[in-house]
């Protein structure tokens, strides 16, 4: 038996896609039975720069870490908080 979809409507922005799609079934518009695993290698997570102020002594703390790891100060930055964040869990 053949599932006969109900079309896609036209949205006049991505607030009114998002709020149609938050209250109505995809599978009523879409055969996912015909969906293909896609792999997106390029694909980056979003990121968002800040500023934070550090004690003049931390940071030369963590400036020798870094290089005696050579890696980026930054990058061991994000990674020991990375891994507090988790840890937290």
């Amino acid at each position: 038996m053949t599932k006969h979809n109900k079309p896609v409507p036209e949205f006049s922005s991505e607030a009114e896609e998002r709020a149609f799609w938050e209250s109505h079934d995809s599978a009523d518009h879409i055969d996912w039975s015909k969906g293909e695993q896609v792999l997106l290698p390029n694909l980056k997570p979003s990121s968002t720069s800040i500023s934070i102020r550090l004690p003049n002594s931390l940071l030369e703390r963590i400036k020798i870490a870094a290089n005696k790891r050579d890696v980026p100060y930054q990058s061991l930055i994000k990674t020991w908080l990375a891994e507090k964040a988790d840890a937290k869990r």
